[in-house]
């Protein structure tokens, strides 16, 4: 080799800019659509929800906090029900789908896509189809009923489902349950089988073992599919609609009406985004209390 050997060639300016925002570029169209479809209405959201005025007349950005007050304050009954219907269902959801996630994870074998496609399977018809279902399935001559007042007569013929609680959250839990399946049978899927295994060489049982091993490691799937089921439930408006009757209204109904019907934007927007900001601060706190950012980080 020779003292004067070539050095060699040093990268040019634009591959060194390149390099330094290619990370950004490609976050760039994520990000664009986040700003222009979620902070940018967001932000329309609050200040209509600080105007005053009228749809015949126009509505003026006045920063009047009346909207923002009323939308707290007014509305005890339907804030209680959102979050007491959206706490049972998201409840329910786990119940039920932490053991189908389990056997789908560790007891699929070659029927894990099959298990699988059947829990997906209910997307493939539409929202309202499936609400609507339910409301036949839980009428008063429904399959359901029918079988019990008339061929068992265990119940009387005035009882009825529809159109109360049970059956809101009845629908709410079978629609958005897929919402946590998915992330759980995520979260138990990566689990190594060899960690179950040190845990019964180490004399560990069944529920040692879940309770040590296998829950803790799932626990950014019980994350996920708290919080994809949580947060639709507490804004839905179909279930409680169909399902309901006025005394089991949500806050969604109350949006859904306010937008709609009596076009006050300003009170809607107030729920709405008085709605999100609870949602976005309840996420917060129960990441810091779950701790999932130690499991993912």
């Amino acid at each position: 080799m020779t003292a004067l050997q070539a050095s060699p060639p040093r990268p040019s300016s634009l591959r060194r800019w390149l390099s330094l925002l290619g990370p950004y570029l490609l976050l760039a169209p994520g990000l664009i659509w986040l700003v222009y479809f979620f902070v940018w209405p967001a932000a329309q959201m609050f200040l209509m929800a600080v105007s005053s005025g009228s749809l015949d007349n126009g509505f003026k950005l006045t920063w009047t906090l009346t909207p923002l007050h009323d939308a707290l304050f007014n509305f005890p009954t339907q804030w209680s029900h959102s979050l007491l219907y959206g706490a049972i269902s998201t409840s329910l959801d786990f119940l039920i789908g932490f053991p189908v996630a389990y056997t789908i994870a560790f007891r699929g074998g070659r029927y894990k896509n099959l298990l699988l496609f059947l829990v997906i399977a209910p997307f493939f018809t539409s929202f309202l189809i499936r609400t609507i279902s339910w409301q036949i399935l839980l009428g008063d001559e429904g399959p359901i009923l029918s079988f019990l007042k008339h061929t068992l007569g265990v119940v009387p013929e005035e009882f009825s489902i529809l159109y109360s609680p049970f059956a809101v959250i009845a629908g709410l839990t079978y629609n958005f349950l897929p919402f946590m399946i998915l992330p759980l049978y995520v979260a138990l899927e990566k689990i190594d089988p060899a960690l179950l295994e040190a845990s019964g060489d180490l004399y560990g049982g069944r529920w040692q073992t879940f309770r040590k091993v296998t829950f803790p490691l799932a626990l950014p799937g019980v994350f996920a599919g708290t919080i994809l089921t949580f947060i639709p439930t507490m804004g839905d408006y179909v279930n409680a609609e169909l399902l309901g009757s006025p005394q089991t209204r949500m806050i969604g109904n109350v949006i859904q009406g306010r937008f709609l019907q009596t076009n006050d934007y300003p009170i809607a927007s107030a729920l709405s985004f008085v709605l999100m900001a609870g949602i976005l601060l309840a996420v917060f706190i129960y990441a810091r209390a779950l701790g999932t950012e130690d499991l993912t980080g």
